[in-house]
């Protein structure tokens, strides 16, 4: 298993998380801002904990984000 963190207010609007990972990352059509699905806020950012059949997309959306607001944790 393994825990995104998502920085959404640093979110520049790139759309390149939700290439990488559609079934995990929207965008949203109120602000233009990535939003992680089933993500939990606490504080300023959002958290999800997915399973190992999610990694490889993830990391990649990780790696694709231009301002590095993405995080991979395992758990």
């Amino acid at each position: 298993m393994i825990r995104i963190i998502h920085q959404r207010d640093k979110c520049i609007g790139c759309n390149a998380c939700v290439e990488a990972a559609w079934s995990r990352w929207r965008m949203s059509r109120k602000d233009g801002k990535s939003v992680l699905i089933g993500g939990v806020k606490k504080k300023h950012t959002y958290s999800a904990v997915v399973g190992d059949d999610e990694r490889r997309e993830n990391i990649q959306a990780c790696g694709n984000c231009p301002v590095g607001i993405i995080q991979l944790t395992q758990l």
